[in-house]
């Protein structure tokens, strides 16, 4: 990822990458020290103001265990919440093979690079409609409806 913004920057863009905790594996099957830092430091909340004051997200998918283009959890969330502020939302490599996020990813205008960082520029389809506020907001299988 660090490669990846650097090679950006050298082009001319800005970049802002998360914040790597010295000492936390990232790609560890133990997640204790990740999670600790995660809440020690309000990492997840730091990376989402990130992505408001950012132009456009670009997701580096890369291969995880036997995934190719691998979108993990809080990367599918971050594309999620840039998806609500209307920001364009760039693949590094194909869309991968996750049933479970294919449809929401294949709403969202993604445009794939292809590994190609020269079509960064490239500008996407601005969402099809202004975020709403619902309120209250109840998510997972189960339906709320208001008396």
């Amino acid at each position: 990822m660090q490669a990846i913004a650097q090679e950006l920057r050298n082009a001319g863009h800005s970049c802002q990458v998360p914040i790597l905790v010295e000492g936390v594996n990232y790609w560890d099957e133990n997640s204790t020290h990740r999670v600790q830092a995660k809440k020690d430091l309000d990492l997840i909340r730091e990376h989402m103001r990130k992505i408001e004051t950012a132009d456009a997200i670009l997701v580096v998918n890369v291969l995880k265990d036997s995934i190719e283009n691998y979108i993990g959890a809080n990367t599918f969330g971050e594309m999620q919440y840039a998806f609500y502020l209307q920001k364009p939302i760039f693949l590094l490599n194909p869309i991968p093979n996750q049933p479970y996020i294919a449809d929401e990813l294949a709403s969202m205008d993604i445009v794939v690079l292809n590994n190609d960082l020269t079509r960064i520029s490239e500008t996407p389809k601005a969402p099809h409609a202004e975020p709403r506020h619902p309120q209250p907001l109840v998510t997972g299988s189960r339906h709320w409806k208001r008396r």
